[in-house]
């Protein structure tokens, strides 16, 4: 799954539907926009991201973590690390990236149950 995670943060870079960082990512999800949140679990301290996780719940937008932020800064075509990316819904325009979206979204919600 974290493979899949990966390519489609690559394919949403191209049609430029991510949000990088913890500000973009946070500003975003307040400001209601749909989509995935992808959160990497080797982040320390880790206090910089433990608000991210409530925020999403609160907004009903859901959010996996995998296992490293290399991973998702490389995925991002950027040479630093990133610690979590918002993968915005993607449009009717590219129907490739949104059947890749709705697959790994519907695997994300029935991973875990705090999303309806």
């Amino acid at each position: 799954m974290s493979k899949k995670l990966i390519k489609l943060i690559k394919k949403g870079m191209k049609d430029k539907l991510i949000h990088r960082g913890v500000k973009e990512t946070v500003k975003a999800v307040r400001k209601g926009k749909a989509g995935l949140v992808v959160i990497a679990a080797d982040i320390s301290p880790i206090d910089v991201l433990s608000h991210l996780p409530i925020l999403c719940e609160e907004k009903n937008v859901p959010y996996i973590y995998v296992k490293s932020r290399a991973e998702v800064g490389e995925a991002c075509k950027t040479k630093r690390p990133t610690s979590c990316v918002l993968i915005q819904t993607p449009g009717k325009d590219s129907a490739k990236v949104k059947k890749s979206f709705d697959r790994c979204a519907e695997l994300v919600k029935a991973k875990n149950q705090y999303v309806d």
